[in-house]
């Protein structure tokens, strides 16, 4: 049995008439920059969240923007991990302030609380954990060292759209959240998207202005600020799509109780681990293995695709190779980049295509 990675069509496909209504009705009144449908999205998110949120045209942008609005800007440190995409650390550099990187905590893919607290300095100004893979971060523990050395907490919720830390949903425990809309993450867009959520309305506000050239008249622009516009048209699709998120998020968790039960008898394959206050909604369902490459040679050989998310940590990429790190320097996030795995994870995904996959990995281990 050949198994994707992904197939959004499968979500999609029950939703697809009211998306294209909606989005027609768009077209039909040219609205196609910061039409009412924004404003919608903005409040029906707000309303799911608890928060106030702002749509913008990316999560790198978001954080970005947030950033920024806080203040941070060249001279500054922010702390962050080296196991995530780049452009965590791309929008952190843009403000003009330095990335720092803390290690991952033992038996998790998520910030140290421990070493992020160690990276701090006086110039550091704020910590961005990384709910990796959809499993909340420790954030009681990351919120209490921000308050220890009066940090900022900006939360980077690219791949944990839903996912809880001891009943609240990601994005609404630190200063704000940011997320993302890129397709294929649990609320995916018709191509590129984001949103920051806060508490802090006046936050809220200095980033939806910085988003739109400085201003919130047409022609008073109150500060330098940029293009960063969420498409109306793809407002219109996210509003429709966010009342199926959270059963998206459910067919997900299914997927991944099934994978972790078919799984747990194989010694050699360490599982993700979700602590007990946290409810995962599972952007990936990722492995580990000694072997890694081996095993994935295996499974696309089955038919079987499969990901890596991430395989070379940031802190060792050519773009620090100034920096002063080290291989060695985060052993805990290096070990996990060297034997990674993600295995095919979306809403669609049968009960047969998990078994599958797991048999393929039974094949393997049994090879030796």
């Amino acid at each position: 049995m050949k198994v994707p990675f992904v197939d959004l069509s499968r979500q999609y496909a029950p939703l697809m008439d009211r998306i294209l209504d909606a989005m027609k009705d768009v077209i039909d009144r040219c609205a196609f920059i910061n039409g009412p449908e924004v404003k919608e999205f903005e409040e029906r998110m707000g309303a799911w969240l608890g928060q106030q949120v702002c749509a913008v045209s990316n999560c790198t942008h978001a954080i970005e923007l947030t950033l920024k609005a806080l203040g941070i800007g060249p001279g500054d440190e922010v702390i962050t991990v080296p196991n995530t995409a780049f452009p965590t650390c791309e929008a952190i550099h843009a403000t003009g302030a330095r990335v720092v990187f803390a290690d991952i905590a033992p038996g998790s893919y998520n910030m140290d609380p421990e070493a992020a607290e160690q990276a701090v300095t006086e110039k550091t100004k704020a910590l961005v954990p990384v709910h990796l893979y959809g499993i909340p971060a420790d954030m009681e523990a990351i919120i209490t060292v921000a308050r220890r050395h009066g940090l900022y907490v900006v939360e980077d919720c690219a791949q944990a759209q839903g996912a809880r830390y001891r009943g609240r949903r990601v994005g609404t425990l630190g200063i704000a959240g940011c997320f993302s809309f890129f397709p294929s993450k649990n609320l995916g867009a018709f191509g590129d998207g984001g949103a920051m959520c806060s508490g802090d309305p006046d936050l809220v506000r200095r980033v939806r202005m910085m988003a739109n050239h400085g201003r919130e008249e047409k022609f008073t622009h109150v500060m330098v600020g940029t293009n960063s516009r969420l498409d109306t048209l793809k407002a219109a699709q996210l509003s429709i799509c966010l009342d199926a998120l959270d059963e998206w998020n459910r067919k997900r968790r299914e997927a991944a109780r099934l994978y972790s039960e078919l799984l747990r008898d194989y010694d050699e394959i360490i599982p993700p681990r979700v602590p007990d206050q946290c409810e995962a909604v599972w952007h990936l369902y990722v492995i580990r293995h000694e072997r890694r490459d081996a095993l994935r040679a295996f499974l696309k050989e089955q038919g079987i695709a499969t990901g890596l998310h991430y395989p070379s940590p940031l802190h060792l990429q050519p773009v620090y190779a100034d920096a002063g790190w080290g291989e060695g320097s985060l052993p805990r996030a290096e070990a996990a980049c060297r034997e990674i795995l993600s295995l095919p994870m979306f809403p669609g995904i049968t009960r047969e295509e998990v078994e599958a996959v797991c048999r393929a990995i039974g094949r393997f281990l049994e090879k030796g």
